[in-house]
């Protein structure tokens, strides 16, 4: 009762002020006594004072090493089969929360065995999230499933509290449950401006954790820290945006509403937080568009602040996400590019390497391709990477044929400069009315023809349930434009699900209508 009177009376404690009374506690010379008291009487206790003894002394930090809890640890083992479904739900938090070591293993694998037999009869959603927490990613998938039945069977008495106790305990098991999450995201939505601020953080990372996507509990909370948005201090966004951007969500507005503070009060970013802001924007493909000129110029003139103590890596991430935005910032260009004429930037042996040969590929197509002094070519130098076309593409070829009368009325795997690669490419007259051959190598190009390329991409090149391209796609279709083709971006799943007419339909739309770019 002492121990867990302590422990109560602790935990609402701030954690500065939970450090400094812990200190007391266990300085003070009745509590040596007490533990004494304890360790000499465990084998003794009712299975109830037995588990909230274990409880309370893990969580007011007692090692885990130290004989008086490696005891209650063994002594729990001997009475597992004693305990309630209240004193098991207690005993499963206690363990989730330890270290794995030899008696803390013994005791998994027992409760593992009990909850087994007992799993029928427990009701409580509360004591089903502690056994999901405690039984971690490493059950069985049996188990796993039979634990989601349990707690599907009690879905309809889900409250607010135990739904984001549900949700993180999924997380625990590394098992994503879709009727069990969806139920959770309603409450949640319900309660949202119930929810502290790192608990939404937290279940937007669980999310990415669990590959579970669902638009309208991220508008939801993305349209909540919209409205709180004076509230929050920037560096809070920041881990909002850096949590939306691991899921590929679009919170268009909210990043309107930072980039804004952004320009208001650009020095509250350290390096760090900008390399972030940098990526968030980047990968989301976000710029604001009535102050893209001093946004550029802000987060320009930060990297330049920081140029001295960057790393290479970094530095190499830097210029890159602010190339696929659209921007050159000179100065860490010219440092970016020295670097790499010196062999300074990619090292033989580097983990990464392949990713950094195609940022800095990237790179030097955009100072290229993006420069103002570029000029649109009258002649782009292609190939024909293969005439044969991956399986997925069949469906597109077969139906182009089927349109244009003639494989010759088409190209197919085209190969452009800085590694560019289109599926298929279809030439048309000045008027956009007509689709001409198209000859076997370029060397007439016509300046009045118009070249229409065709890109199918995975519905994971867009932001998550939109059509807006992610940064790398927009840069494509930038550097397409910029090389004279009007793209035209295909979503590949999309297309084959529909019938070979509707295909056909769907091409001749994008072909001769000039809305499709």
């Amino acid at each position: 009762n002492c121990l867990t009177k302590v422990w109560k009376i602790l935990r609402n404690l701030s954690e500065d002020q939970q450090r400094y009374e812990k200190q007391l506690i266990f300085e003070h010379p009745a509590f040596a006594k007490l533990c004494q008291h304890l360790l000499r009487d465990a084998r003794r206790m009712m299975r109830g004072d037995l588990v909230f003894s274990l409880h309370a002394a893990v969580n007011l930090g007692i090692p885990q090493k130290t004989l008086l809890v490696q005891t209650l640890l063994r002594v729990c083992q001997e009475k597992l089969n004693q305990l309630d479904n209240r004193c098991v739900s207690v005993l499963a938090a206690t363990l989730s929360g330890m270290d794995k070591d030899k008696n803390v293993s013994a005791l998994q694998a027992g409760l593992q065995l009990l909850v087994e037999q007992r799993i029928l009869n427990i009701r409580d959603i509360f004591i089903l999230q502690n056994l999901m927490k405690c039984m971690g990613k490493d059950a069985p998938v049996f188990l796993k499933k039979k634990l989601e039945m349990a707690v599907l069977k009690e879905i309809d008495h889900l409250t607010f509290p135990n739904a984001l106790r549900v949700f993180l305990a999924l997380v625990a098991m590394n098992y994503c449950s879709v009727p069990i999450l969806n139920a959770c995201s309603i409450k949640i939505q319900e309660n949202i401006h119930d929810v502290p601020f790192r608990q939404l953080v937290v279940i937007l990372e669980a999310c990415h954790t669990l590959q579970y996507r669902n638009v309208k509990l991220f508008s939801a909370i993305a349209d909540y820290v919209n409205s709180t948005a004076g509230f929050w201090d920037k560096r809070h966004m920041i881990l909002f945006l850096s949590a939306f951007e691991t899921l590929t969500f679009h919170p268009g507005e909210l990043m309107g509403i930072f980039a804004e503070k952004l320009t208001e009060d650009p020095e509250f970013l350290n390096l760090k937080n900008l390399l972030t802001v940098l990526r968030v924007y980047s990968r989301l493909n976000y710029v604001p568009r009535d102050q893209k000129d001093l946004f550029f110029e802000i987060l320009e003139s930060c990297l330049n602040k920081y140029l001295p103590q960057i790393s290479n890596t970094d530095l190499l991430k830097a210029v890159y996400s602010l190339c696929v935005l659209g921007c050159l910032p000179q100065r860490a260009l010219d440092e970016l590019l020295q670097k790499d004429s010196r062999d300074e930037l990619i090292l033989s042996d580097d983990l990464y390497k392949e990713q950094k040969e195609m940022m800095l590929r990237c790179v030097k197509a955009c100072v290229e391709l993006d420069s103002p002094s570029f000029k649109k070519p009258a002649f782009v130098l292609t190939e024909n990477f293969s005439s044969l076309v991956s399986l997925n593409l069949r469906k597109a070829r077969e139906a182009l044929t089927e349109l244009l009368g003639d494989e010759n009325m088409f190209r197919q795997n085209v190969q452009l400069p800085y590694k560019y690669h289109i599926d298929f490419e279809i030439r048309m007259d000045s008027d956009r009315k007509k689709v001409l051959p198209v000859a076997a190598r370029d060397d007439n190009p016509d300046s009045s023809v118009q070249r229409l390329a065709f890109v199918f991409v995975p519905l994971s090149a867009f932001c998550m349930g939109t059509t807006h391209p992610q940064g790398k796609l927009a840069m494509k279709k930038r550097h397409l434009n910029k090389l004279g083709y009007d793209v035209i971006l295909v979503i590949n799943k999309k297309f084959q699900e529909m019938t070979n007419e509707g295909a056909i339909e769907f091409l001749k739309e994008k072909i001769y209508s000039e809305n499709s770019f």
